[in-house]
C-alpha cells in the first residue's frame, strides 16, 4: 500500500476541489467568469450546498467565488432557476450534502433518495394526511395549475383563510409541509425562486425528459455518488466518502469496497490519519498550492470539520446558535486559505444599508506570520466587499490581525 504525507494528502485534496492550477496558481479566470468556468468549477465541487443565513453572502454563491473570483451572481441564478433553448437549466434542488444545487443530469441518482425519503417524511406527517386525505392530490393539482408557486399563494388558493381560521388549509405550516413532502419525494421540485422563498413546479416541466426517465438501480447509483465523491474530495477515508452525499455507512462501504476492487480507488495510507484512505484513480498532487480565498462555513472543503482538522490542523465550528458572549471567533466566521494552509479565520458581516464589508473579528492561527498574512487577508476582504457591490470594509477590534488589518484597509 502507497503511503503519503500528510501535506501531499493536503494538496491532493485541494486539487481535487479547485484550488490548483497547474501546481502554482488558483484556476481562476482570466475575464468574467462564464457558464463554462461554472461547468469547471461544478465538475470539482459537485454541488453547492444552500442555506438560509445571509448575514455575509447566500452560501450556494460563496464557493464559486472561492474558485473562481469575482463573477456575476446571476450566473448561478440562470443555472439553477431559468431554461431556454440557448441555455438549457445547469441546476437542479435536492437534498445532497444538505439542501443542494445539484447538477441536472444528476437527479437520478438520487431517485432511490425519493423512494425512501417518501416513506419517512410520509410517516412525520400521518396524522396530518390521516385528517385530510386528498392534500397530496389537492396540492399537486394546484402546482400543476399554478405553478411555479410559493407555499404561501398555495395556501391561499386552497381554500384558507388565516384571518378568519377557516377551510382545510387555513394553516400555512400544513401546506409548506405537504409541499416539502412532495418534494422529498421528487414529485415536486423548484420551479425557480423568488428572493430565497422556494417556488414550487413539476419535475417534467424543470427537467429534461431523458433525465426524468432515468431511474438507475438504487447500488449502482450509490457507487456513482460515492465515485463523485472520491473525485472531489481526491483523498479520503471511508466515512468522508459517504458524508459528501449523506449516505449510509452500509451503502457507503459496499460502494468503496467495489470501487477499489474496480480500480477506481486506490487504498493509501496517509501520515497522521487513524482511518484508512482512499484515492481517487485520477487524483494528482501538485508540488505547491499557490493564491488565496476566504471560504464559507458551507464550502465542501471544510464543510465536514473533522477532515478540516486532519488536513489542516484547522479546528472549526459555526458558531450561529451559541450565545453571543460565549462565542469564540463570532457569528459567521470565514476561515482563510492562502498558500495551500488555513492561515487565519475572519467574522464578516455585509452592512448592505453602510454599504460596507464589517470585520468584527480577525485571528490568526498559532505560530502563523501575521506580518504575512493581513495583507493579503486585506487584499481578499477588499475584493469581496467589491464583488458584493459594497464600498469598503469595515475592520472591529476582535483577534490579533484586527489591528493591522484595520491600518491596511483604512490605508487603502
Amino acid at each position: 500500500m502507497e503511503t503519503m504525507s500528510a501535506a501531499a494528502a493536503r494538496r491532493t485534496a485541494l486539487a481535487a476541489q479547485g484550488f490548483a492550477a497547474q501546481g502554482s496558481t488558483a484556476a481562476r479566470p482570466t475575464g468574467e467568469a462564464n457558464r463554462q468556468h461554472l461547468n469547471r468549477a461544478l465538475g470539482r465541487t459537485k454541488l453547492l450546498q444552500m442555506d438560509s443565513v445571509n448575514v455575509a453572502v447566500r452560501a450556494h454563491y460563496m464557493p464559486l467565488y472561492s474558485r473562481l473570483g469575482a463573477y456575476p451572481a446571476e450566473l448561478v441564478d440562470n443555472a439553477a432557476w431559468t431554461h431556454s433553448a440557448k441555455k438549457p437549466r445547469l441546476l437542479v434542488e435536492y437534498w445532497a450534502h444538505e439542501a443542494s444545487l445539484i447538477p441536472v443530469r444528476d437527479w437520478p441518482l438520487l431517485r432511490w433518495r425519493m423512494r425512501e425519503h417518501g416513506g419517512s417524511w410520509r410517516r412525520g406527517l400521518r396524522e396530518l394526511l390521516e385528517d385530510s386525505p386528498g392534500l397530496i392530490d389537492d396540492v399537486l393539482a394546484a402546482v400543476k395549475d399554478l405553478g411555479p408557486v410559493g407555499a404561501g399563494t398555495l395556501e391561499r388558493e386552497l381554500g384558507g383563510d388565516t384571518r378568519q381560521g377557516r377551510g382545510p388549509w387555513w394553516n400555512r405550516t400544513d401546506t409548506k409541509r405537504v409541499c416539502e413532502l412532495l418534494f422529498a419525494m421528487g414529485e415536486l421540485t423548484t420551479g425557480t425562486r423568488r428572493g430565497f422563498e422556494r417556488l414550487y413546479d413539476l419535475p417534467e416541466r424543470v427537467l429534461p425528459p431523458d433525465v426524468l426517465s432515468q431511474d438507475p438501480d438504487e447500488h449502482d447509483a450509490v457507487r456513482e455518488l460515492v465515485r463523485r465523491s472520491a473525485d472531489a474530495l481526491g483523498v479520503a477515508t471511508e466515512a468522508e466518502l459517504r458524508d459528501y452525499y449523506r449516505l449510509s455507512p452500509q451503502r457507503g462501504r459496499r460502494a468503496v469496497d467495489e470501487l477499489v476492487e474496480n480500480g477506481d480507488l486506490e487504498p493509501v495510507a496517509v501520515h497522521g490519519w487513524r482511518s484508512q484512505a482512499y484515492r481517487h484513480v485520477d487524483a494528482r498532487t501538485p508540488r505547491r498550492v499557490r493564491g488565496s480565498a476566504l471560504l464559507c462555513p458551507f464550502d465542501p472543503l471544510i464543510w465536514e470539520r473533522s477532515r478540516a482538522e486532519r488536513l489542516f490542523g484547522f479546528r472549526y465550528r459555526i458558531e450561529i446558535y451559541v450565545p453571543q458572549p460565549q462565542r469564540e471567533y463570532g457569528y459567521y466566521v470565514f476561515p482563510f486559505l492562502l498558500d495551500g494552509e488555513l492561515v487565519a479565520r475572519v467574522d464578516l458581516k455585509a452592512d448592505r444599508t453602510a454599504k460596507v464589508l464589517r470585520v468584527p473579528g480577525a485571528f490568526g492561527e498559532p505560530d502563523r506570520d501575521l506580518g504575512k498574512i493581513a495583507p493579503e487577508l486585506a487584499a481578499a476582504l477588499h475584493d469581496m466587499a467589491a464583488w458584493l457591490g459594497l464600498d469598503g470594509v469595515a475592520v472591529g477590534t476582535r483577534g490579533d490581525l484586527a489591528d493591522p488589518l484595520r491600518a491596511l484597509t483604512a490605508a487603502s
